[in-house]
């Protein structure tokens, strides 16, 4: 198998709704997000299997030494030997790497986020450093769309944490601020017991909230000289925000389940941005 087939089949086999939004690009582009996005499963895997967190942080240590090799011109895992060909011309660079690992050893170490700005912080690594990378590689042209790249980032991030609460929870794990169940008088331990009330749906209709106003952002910060450009994280955007809509018609039923859209219903989003331009 080459470096090449490896990643192709690490993000084809996710099932995430990233894969979507690369069908669309031209081939070198594609093989550089797709050989990104793999790394990144890489580094997100070792913490989402991990069963002895030692382990789980030498094998992110490793990564580390690997990323530093591969950019010193020796990289030895597929991702990385299909990543490296490509990535001076998008301007990808080791701290971009680094940053996502960074962010996957706070799950090793954190299960709780006092406050916004501290899950800001871990939001900023594993997805806004992800959307800057990703920007590049789409064909970033104005240094605003870096700022919109952190800001949809960040969005993507908060709908995946209001999507999976139930299944962190299970893992013991809370990614809503602390600070913000005592606002709403939800005890962290009706979360992780799966326990539904009103003050839980509460909850997590601020959480959505906050997660629109993002999108807003986000798309309002994008130059209009990056707008055809950056098609595939619009893309993104009209896939989560409509997974976010979906989730508030459930009325947060994330406790027990995982909800999502059908495969069809993502490609004929991701469908509808490039072909009419429009979320």
């Amino acid at each position: 198998m080459t470096p090449q087939d490896y990643v192709q089949q690490k993000a084809a086999a996710s099932g995430s709704s990233f894969y979507y939004a690369f069908l669309f690009l031209p081939p070198p582009k594609r093989a550089a997000i797709t050989a990104f996005y793999a790394f990144c499963r890489e580094v997100d895997d070792v913490v989402d299997d991990m069963v002895d967190p030692g382990v789980a942080a030498t094998k992110l240590h490793w990564w580390r030494t690997e990323v530093a090799q591969a950019f010193a011109g020796q990289p030895s895992h597929p991702v990385l030997q299909a990543l490296m060909p490509l990535a001076a011309s998008f301007q990808i660079e080791e701290r971009h790497l680094q940053a996502v690992i960074e962010g996957c050893q706070m799950d090793l170490t954190q299960q709780r986020y006092l406050d916004y700005p501290n899950l800001q912080r871990y939001c900023h690594l594993v997805a806004g450093e992800v959307g800057e990378v990703a920007a590049r590689i789409f064909g970033q042209t104005h240094p605003q769309t870096t700022a919109y790249a952190h800001a949809l980032g960040q969005a993507l991030q908060l709908t995946n944490i209001i999507r999976d609460v139930g299944e962190d929870a299970r893992r013991g794990r809370i990614y809503l601020p602390m600070s913000e169940l005592k606002q709403f008088a939800v005890p962290a331990q009706e979360v992780l017991n799966g326990v539904y009330s009103e003050r839980f749906t509460a909850l997590m209709q601020f959480q959505a909230q906050r997660a629109q106003r993002l999108y807003d952002e986000a798309l309002a910060l994008l130059p209009s000289a990056d707008l055809r450009a950056q098609k595939p994280g619009l893309m993104m955007a009209s896939i989560y925000r409509a997974l976010l809509r979906e989730i508030e018609a459930e009325q947060f039923a994330v406790l027990h389940q995982r909800i999502s859209l059908t495969p069809l219903r993502k490609l004929w989003l991701a469908w509808k941005v490039q072909a009419l331009g429009r979320l």
